[in-house]
């Protein structure tokens, strides 16, 4: 075991998938040389060579066509993008391309592909590095979508993104940046589509994934003794594991879903609508979603917390859904 943090957690993995196979490459805006505006591939290329690590033009479209063509081509390139926000530029090549090519091809075509982006407000970027776009990537079947809450996790999940035959985006959030946590020396992935229980509990079900997991256990904790609540964290969100969420709320009764991004079209309502739909009858009271600010991050720090739910605003929640 060694304690590392999160872009070191992400540069091993990296390492270790390139080592394991000669057709991962990795590129992305200074990613060569330099290692990467986030140090995500500091020392891969001299590791690698120019011909499988290397820079691109500052071109989001130019960085994704790239990837699509590559993957079908028969590589599994990762390609970083700098922030999650700036996908904006490139959702033709990602969204309409990449994402459709296995479907209409009636599976004959592969697409593995992996993009890495940084993602979530909290660290005073302003409106244009902030975004929390989770929702966007979902509303394409094809694409996987991963946003892990832990440093192993965001390891072993991005071993598992990169072997996958289809295009995927790991999504780790920025306020985790200088986070450390014990990783275990092996090489082993974690699967796609497998939740974890953070916390076991029977009065409230807590579905939260990325920072808003590690919030959510933190109010759990801070709750012992007075609520038992269980801690449900995805880990993906496609594929996504309902069976664990259905089996947590089959014991509680209720069901509370934490997220940064804001609560409409979003994640939790989705989360809520399947709970409803397969396990109505077992809901001792309504639903609850606790979410972003519908509206741009602000850049000013109180202004920006008020935005972002909080570990206090999850205890409140909590505790309204026992009183109800």
């Amino acid at each position: 075991m060694a304690a590392l943090k999160t872009i070191k957690a992400l540069n091993s993995a990296l390492d270790e998938e390139m080592r394991r196979d000669e057709r991962v490459c990795l590129f992305g805006e200074d990613i060569g040389a330099f290692g990467g505006v986030w140090g995500l591939a500091v020392g891969l290329q001299k590791k690698y060579g120019k011909r499988r690590v290397f820079d691109t033009p500052l071109s989001e479209s130019a960085i994704i066509g790239t990837a699509v063509g590559a993957a079908i081509a028969g590589l599994r390139p990762v390609a970083e993008l700098q922030y999650v926000d700036f996908v904006t530029e490139c959702m033709d090549p990602l969204m309409n391309q990449g994402a459709k090519l296995r479907f209409m091809s009636g599976g004959r075509m592969k697409v593995p592909m992996t993009i890495v982006a940084p993602c979530g407000a909290g660290t005073s970027e302003a409106a244009h590095h902030s975004k929390s776009l989770e929702s966007w990537f979902l509303h394409e079947p094809g694409m996987k979508v991963i946003m892990p809450s832990t440093v192993p996790d965001l390891k072993g999940l991005l071993k598992s993104a990169i072997r996958d035959d289809n295009p995927a985006i790991l999504l780790w959030h920025k306020a985790m940046f200088e986070v450390a946590e014990e990783v275990a020396d092996d090489e082993g992935a974690i699967p796609l589509g497998k939740a974890i229980v953070r916390r076991q509990g029977t009065e409230v079900t807590l579905v939260a994934y990325s920072l808003m997991a590690r919030k959510a256990v933190e109010a759990a904790d801070r709750l012992q003794g007075r609520v038992s609540v269980a801690v449900v964290d995805p880990r993906t969100l496609n594929p996504f594991d309902l069976q664990a969420v259905l089996d947590s709320v089959r014991k509680t009764g209720r069901l509370l879903v934490a997220h940064e991004s804001p609560a409409r079209c979003g994640v939790g309502s989705d989360i809520i609508r399947q709970v409803v739909s397969e396990a109505f009858t077992t809901l001792k009271t309504a639903p609850k979603l606790l979410a972003g600010a519908d509206l741009p991050v602000p850049f000013a720090k109180p202004l920006e917390t008020a935005c972002i739910p909080q570990v206090d605003d999850i205890e409140r929640a909590i505790l309204s859904l026992v009183e109800n």
